[in-house]
């Protein structure tokens, strides 16, 4: 052995034992009613249809992925996410519950392995979520997903310590991503309506990013045009039985038809949709009336606002922000120092 051999022997049997560094992720949240719609700053934003099925101790799940995930609690406790949960019976609907319920079961549904080979995902994480009324449900999101989760998410363990919980107001994820877009005046004040699966929400903005009022609908969202059409004879007469409205909403984002049954209620929509954009409109035009002078931008964003993206089309006040679905969990994600945005809320 020669000296220099020695001393590299040496120096490695004196060296210290390596310390497990474990990885810090971020990821940006959006539990919708009709999707749950995740980032984590690369690729693009990802969703997940929001129904679910608790699987018996008996029954074997369909098959899994990352688009409709299988979720194993400690307790041997099962759900099985998205699209798939169609294949059982009595599925579960997110936008009939209280998604702040089943807070700790969506992240669990949008946390990726970053292999599929390896043994078990550990890391820590910081989560950028929100929430119709940050003041009321705060507190209830940060007890729910605050601290260390074990889980299994398509067979894959996973022990995940969440150490820091950002809430945000829903909507202004999709104003910051909007901003960035250039979609925002310099001046004047804009009014943001967001229109999701089960609710719809307005917050009017002043060029600093303050939020001088809101309103908040728990209900009159997406669910609630579909009930509307689920009920009309000419497609529960064909249909001969009652419509579900989960698959007329998912039946609005692939040309209006009802599951595979060929029946279709596109000739018919506008009869439902005019009262329902039109109801929803005149009640933020009411609430705003004060400002509407100083208003510069309507800012349309949210799952269902391509229903009504055409009739907007060309109107000088209003903007539908690009991949609207998606727009809020984009904005939600923290941009690198030095490029954020001032934003505020008050």
């Amino acid at each position: 052995m020669t000296s220099v051999e020695a001393r590299q022997t040496r120096a490695r049997k004196d060296a210290p034992a390596a310390v497990g560094i474990v990885p810090v992720r971020s990821l940006a949240l959006d539990a919708g009613n009709y999707d749950l719609k995740f980032w984590d700053g690369t690729g693009n934003p990802k969703a997940i249809r929001s129904i679910r099925f608790q699987l018996p101790q008996g029954r074997d799940a369909v098959r899994y992925s990352d688009s409709s995930p299988l979720i194993e609690l400690p307790d041997g406790t099962r759900y099985h996410f998205g699209t798939q949960a169609y294949k059982y019976r009595r599925q579960q609907q997110t936008v009939v519950e209280n998604k702040l319920d089943l807070a700790r079961l969506h992240l669990y549904a949008c946390i990726e392995a970053d292999r599929a080979a390896e043994e078990i995902c550990q890391f820590s994480l910081n989560l950028h979520v929100s929430t119709p009324q940050p003041a009321r449900s705060q507190d209830v999101l940060r007890a729910q997903l605050m601290g260390i989760h074990e889980f299994k998410r398509n067979g894959i363990p996973f022990r995940v310590t969440v150490e820091r919980v950002e809430v945000e107001r829903e909507g202004l994820g999709s104003y910051a991503y909007a901003q960035r877009l250039g979609l925002i005046p310099d001046t004047g004040y804009t009014i943001v309506v967001d229109m999701g699966g089960g609710t719809w929400i307005s917050r009017l903005i002043d060029a600093e990013g303050d939020v001088i009022d809101e309103n908040v609908m728990d209900r009159g969202g997406a669910y609630e045009l579909a009930t509307a059409i689920s009920f009309d004879k000419r497609l529960t007469n064909g249909l001969g039985t009652t419509a579900d409205p989960a698959l007329i909403m998912d039946g609005f984002k692939t040309g209006h038809n009802y599951a595979d049954t060929g029946l279709s209620w596109e000739l018919w929509l506008n009869e439902y949709l005019d009262p329902w954009f039109k109801g929803i409109f005149q009640t933020v035009k009411a609430q705003y009336t004060p400002f509407m002078a100083r208003v510069t931008r309507f800012l349309v964003t949210g799952g269902s606002s391509h229903l009504i993206a055409e009739r907007l089309a060309g109107r000088k006040l209003f903007a539908v922000v690009p991949d609207p679905q998606l727009a809020n969990v984009r904005g939600l994600f923290p941009i690198p120092e030095g490029l954020q945005l001032c934003m505020t809320t008050k």
